[in-house]
């Protein structure tokens, strides 16, 4: 199994390092395209979502992920399905306060070299190997984000939302921040570019 996995992440890295021949190219998109239809199929009928975003490293007894916790639930109560990517952290944090209070619970798990295990608090997960099929599926079936405290990926995902509401990809999505404080040299950077 280990040796398997290790022969995956070598084919991904060859791949991203630029052109390979023909044959690997289409055998990468069949890959890719029988990997979105999987992930549609399970996701179909998951129902109006809220998407959480938010770092993987706050534990249990750290107050975001309290508060993110108890955000998810009020969201729930109002009938929304709460997504996250699927891991720890906040993403568990958003997914429990969902199923304390009844909710649906949904995630969009990473395979990453470091496995990111499914955490407890799903009703249903799919898996993806590649993080642009995974901000497909969270866009896809969202209708609002909340940006919770987080690093690198937080903000990747949270940008790819900026992006296409910019671009008029998506219309009327509204994005909400907790904790605007963590977050305020970046805002004050996006008022700023805003501004030029």
């Amino acid at each position: 199994m280990a040796e398997r996995k290790t022969q995956s992440d070598k084919s991904e890295i060859k791949f991203l390092e630029g052109p390979q021949s023909r044959f690997a190219e289409l055998k990468f998109i069949i890959i890719i395209v029988w990997e979105l239809i999987r992930c549609f199929r399970k996701l179909y009928y998951i129902g109006a979502c809220i998407t959480f975003f938010g770092s993987s490293r706050f534990k249990e007894d750290h107050v975001y992920y309290e508060f993110t916790k108890r955000a998810a639930g009020e969201f729930a109560k109002l009938g929304f399905t709460i997504m996250t990517g699927g891991g720890p952290g906040l993403m568990e944090a958003a997914n429990r306060g969902a199923k304390e209070v009844y909710g649906k619970s949904v995630g969009c798990n990473i395979k990453l070299p470091v496995d990111q295990m499914p955490n407890s608090y799903l009703d249903k997960w799919v898996e993806t190997k590649h993080f642009f099929i995974r901000k497909i599926l969270l866009v896809k079936y969202s209708f609002a984000f909340v940006v919770m405290p987080g690093g690198f990926g937080t903000l990747d995902e949270y940008f790819e939302a900026l992006t296409l509401i910019q671009t008029g990809k998506i219309k009327n999505f509204p994005i909400i921040i907790f904790n605007t404080q963590y977050h305020k040299a970046l805002i004050d950077h996006i008022n700023l570019m805003k501004s030029e």
